[in-house]
């Protein structure tokens, strides 16, 4: 049974940092691309960053040099570091897995495995 079971979410005020983890298990992770996505109330679902089975990374243009995503394959675990927060980078962060498309909007990437999400809150 495919699980990926996010943490580090938080509140933060407007400067801050967090860091996500993403634990995944049920699949070969290490074979795999994994990317987090957001999505704040009323809007939708934002592709923020993804990174494939060699390291290759990828990042929306609103959280480039401000987020930093990696993993640890021995941990089965994907990272994300969340540096100079915003007020409208609140959302549930959402990881995914196993992607299945590529295109050059990270918003419209599809992926087979999907977390259940970890809200950031960030504060003026």
């Amino acid at each position: 049974q495919v699980q990926l079971v996010e943490s580090g979410g938080g509140s933060v005020q407007a400067g801050g940092s967090l860091r996500l983890s993403c634990r995944a298990s049920g699949f070969t992770f290490s074979r795999n691309a994994v990317g987090w996505f957001r999505q704040a109330p009323g809007k939708e679902r934002e592709g923020v960053a993804d990174i494939t089975a060699d390291d290759h990374t990828d990042y929306a243009d609103s959280v480039r040099g401000r987020f930093t995503i990696w993993k640890d394959n021995a941990k089965r675990t994907v990272y994300l570091e969340m540096n100079s927060l915003k007020p409208e980078d609140s959302a549930v962060y959402i990881c995914a897995a196993d992607r299945l498309t590529v295109d050059p909007d990270l918003s419209r990437r599809r992926y087979t495995y999907w977390g259940q999400g970890t809200q950031v809150t960030v504060s003026s």
